[in-house]
């Protein structure tokens, strides 16, 4: 799959961390599931151990006194130690009996008065005994109690030590994961900044940001939780199956069964989760979108009184979302816990059946303490069965969000490249250019035109009628379909899309702010823009006349798209970054559009200052300001219907003297 496969690549780059916090995670699962056989010892050989063979000996370690003799159980003595007469220890129904000879251990045992009779295969012993009472019975267990103490000791020991790897693989599993993410946000986010302008033409910026962060924080769920509990859960699998196997190979094998249980499961589960998740993760981006783009246009939707409208909107896509993550709820009721729960109750039962119906008898060929480890191993084997269950739903989550994240790095973007070119001189020459943003619907149609080095060219004409186009094919935000655009005589589509804006700066009509400071959105932290530098631009368009008031001046907050600020006074900080960048190529696109007289005739002073050097290129409605440029272009439905001088277009007395009389008449008017 896929998107396994760079899910992969991403763990491949930490895999130090994450091989090291596996390895420490098996470790604990194999110091954990040594729980069994240590219960095993103790029952078997401790505490059921007792019923095994004792000899008469002289009173020393792990003798017990009983009667006027001193006895030790067979499996203390050394090899030096003679061994006396043969006695037994022997359990019948809830009674402890002294058996003052040898007798067959096994069999069914019954006690009449001081006689205990064991038969075995048809065949009866029957030999006098002594009931031993409570204080004389623990007597017998005095030596059991230290190798017991011992024994939970160690247990305890491999407890802490467990407890200390599985803290371990936490803490570095987390720290891979969180490595991962940040590497994946960062890659994604540069990704972004060179996916070419048309692809955020058709993808809300919400829905961006959510591939950014919350689905990248699923996917981390995926390194943290999903890894640790699939790869605990199958070393505990494994290693109980195994443990299984060494204490009786029919419960090993019985064992087995669940396997396929797990593999039905999972498939069967993934067919509707991923159905689920997929509808569930693109109704989050639908509502970050739609929150973005409310927040954006919070004004107008209060200035029009459309509250209501918006919120049923978000209504209706919040109930969508709600309504999946139901199905979703109760998908994973019916294979989560319940059902897991069914099958350990019925794996419990069937083992219980045919292990315990053999242990319950004298003649076992299975003992209580191999018993009690089978069972405490069958519950250890369901329960990381539970574990893989319970993070089908994260691992669904995490593969779509994966597919949701790595489908926008797939997305072709621009190569960036390192080449640095000197300033160009600023010959631009547009030569039969068309151009469409959908294909075979051009909004430019054989464009050619040429403006010298320092020359002011300006592009007039009706909305719709292709001004901003070729202001985009110059910057290379978008490509022409046909034809040549060339800067000093190179075909631009031969220069690297980073190394051809670097000689060029542009002013928008609506100029963008980003949260920091004045200065920094004049420099936009461009290691080679100096503060002195800084200040010098602003004052050469004239900003330290509008901006003097402001307590902080270069350092004064702006907070995003610079909404504590006027118009002219972002105006005035975006004229000013242009200066400070220093273009060969200057693009004025409405600059003066939305802001006040009083500030217009100061940006008016400093455009000059600006202009001085430069190819600009002004698109304007007001041609009142384009009077001087060198040339105009009158655009008329994606074609070059016009083009002169101020003088020479108002003697031809076409579209441009049209718009002209028709823009000074309606100023006469408004004057009047």
């Amino acid at each position: 799959m896929k998107v396994v496969k760079k899910l992969y690549q991403y763990a491949a780059l930490y895999k130090k961390l994450i091989i090291g916090a596996l390895i420490m995670l098996a470790l604990s699962v194999a110091a954990d599931l040594t729980g069994p056989f240590i219960a095993k010892k103790i029952i078997d050989s401790h505490i059921l151990g007792i019923e095994s063979s004792w000899y008469e000996t002289e009173k020393g370690k792990d003798a017990v006194e009983y009667g006027e003799n001193w006895y030790k159980r067979a499996d203390y003595f050394t090899e030096d130690e003679k061994k006396g007469k043969e006695v037994h220890v022997l359990q019948v129904g809830n009674q402890f009996v002294f058996v003052n000879e040898a007798v067959a251990i096994d069999g069914d045992r019954t006690l009449e008065n001081q006689t205990l009779i064991i038969e075995k295969n048809g065949k009866e012993q029957m030999v006098s005994v002594e009931k031993l009472t409570s204080q004389k019975l623990m007597e017998f267990y005095q030596p059991e109690i230290p190798r017991i103490m011992k024994l939970v000791a160690f247990y305890f020991g491999l407890v802490i030590i467990s407890s200390v790897f599985q803290y371990g693989q936490s803490f570095y599993l987390q720290k891979a994961a969180n490595r991962i993410i940040q590497k994946m946000r960062n890659d994604i986010f540069t990704h972004i900044s060179r996916l070419p302008i048309r692809y955020f033409d058709n993808m809300p910026a919400g829905k961006v940001v959510a591939r950014v962060t919350n689905d990248t924080e699923a996917i981390r769920e995926l390194y943290v939780t999903v890894l640790a509990n699939f790869f605990s859960s199958t070393i505990n699998i494994i290693g109980v199956l195994i443990a299984l196997y060494i204490l009786d190979a029919r419960a090993g094998l019985m064992g087995l069964i669940l396997i396929p249980i797990i593999v039905i499961w999972t498939k069967v589960y993934r067919k509707f989760a991923s159905k689920y998740n997929h509808i569930i993760r693109e109704r989050v981006s639908d509502i970050n979108g739609m929150i973005n783009e409310s927040i954006q246009g919070m004004n107008v939707i209060q200035a029009f009184g459309r509250e209501k409208e918006t919120k049923h909107s978000f209504e209706k896509l919040n109930r969508e979302h709600y309504s999946y993550q139901n199905k979703m709820l109760n998908l994973n009721s019916l294979t989560g816990g319940n059902l897991i729960g069914v099958i350990k109750v019925m794996a419990l039962i069937a083992f219980v059946w045919y292990f315990g119906g053999m242990s319950l008898t004298a003649s076992s060929a299975i003992s209580l303490g191999l018993m009690y480890a089978i069972v405490d191993l069958i519950s250890r084997l369901l329960h990381p069965l539970h574990g893989i269950v319970n993070q089908f739903a994260n691992l669904e989550q995490a593969l779509v969000a994966g597919e949701r994240a790595f489908s926008l790095l797939d997305e072709q973007g621009l190569e960036v490249s390192d080449e640095n070119i000197s300033r160009y001189k600023g010959n631009v020459q547009f030569e039969n250019v068309s151009f469409g943003y959908k294909e075979n619907e051009y909004v430019l149609k054989n464009i050619s035109f040429s403006a010298q080095q320092g020359e002011t060219v300006a592009l007039v004409g009706h909305t719709g009628s292709g001004k901003s186009s070729i202001m985009n094919l110059l910057f290379r935000f978008y490509d022409s379909s046909e034809g040549q655009i060339k800067i000093d005589g190179r075909d631009i589509l031969d220069i690297p899309h980073q190394t051809l804006r670097e000689h060029m700066g542009i002013v928008l009509q609506d100029p963008y702010l980003f949260t920091g400071t004045i200065a920094s959105n004049i420099s936009l932290n461009h290691k080679d823009i100096t503060r002195e530098m800084v200040e010098k631009s602003l004052k050469d368009v004239g900003g330290d006349k509008v901006l003097k008031h402001l307590p902080l001046g270069l350092d004064e907050p702006v907070i995003e798209k610079g909404g504590t600020l006027s118009s002219g006074q972002r105006q005035l900080i975006s004229f000013a970054r242009a200066l400070a960048f220093n273009p060969a190529i200057l693009i004025l696109d409405e600059a003066t559009a939305s802001i006040d007289t009083e500030t217009e005739a100061i940006i008016q002073e400093g455009m000059e200052v600006l202009k001085k050097g430069r190819t600009t290129f002004i698109i304007a409605h007001r041609l009142s300001t384009i009077k001087n440029a060198d040339q105009i272009l009158v655009l008329d439905k994606g074609q070059i219907s016009e083009q002169g001088t101020h003088e020479e277009l108002m003697e031809l007395k076409g579209k441009y003297y049209q718009m002209y009389e028709l823009q000074a008449g309606s100023h006469k008017g408004m004057a009047g």
